[in-house]
């Protein structure tokens, strides 16, 4: 079965980090772009960060350029998200996402469980 794991979430001041955990089984996870994206209450889903299979090429939002670090472990089957300096505006649930490199136009197509952010100011 294909498993996206997320964890690391929790409560953290303005200002503190956490670091976000996205284990995956049950598929090619060195043939799969993964993605973070965050959906706070009342607010449409939006991505955060991605990171490439090939060449580990990464991607953030504007709203995270410089707070947030994208990583990833192939032997482990395990991507992170090391958030910096956060704001009370990044608290919402987070959810890693699996989609295939190889194919040119792919979609989203595995998704993790969320794991709950909160940011107090």
């Amino acid at each position: 079965d294909v498993q996206l794991q997320a964890s690391g979430g929790g409560l953290v001041q303005a200002g503190g980090s956490l670091r976000l955990s996205c284990a995956a089984s049950g598929f090619s996870f060195e043939d799969y772009a993964i993605g973070w994206f965050r959906q706070a209450p009342g607010k449409m889903r939006e991505g955060v960060a991605s990171i490439m299979s090939s060449d580990g090429s990464t991607y953030y939002a504007d709203s995270v350029k410089g707070r947030f670090l994208i990583s990833r472990d192939n032997a482990k089957n395990t991507v992170y998200l090391q958030m910096n300096s956060l704001k009370p505006e990044d608290t919402a649930v987070y959810y890693c996402a699996a989609k295939d490199s190889r194919v040119v136009i792919s979609r989203y197509e595995y998704w993790g469980q969320g794991t709950q952010v909160t940011v107090s100011s």
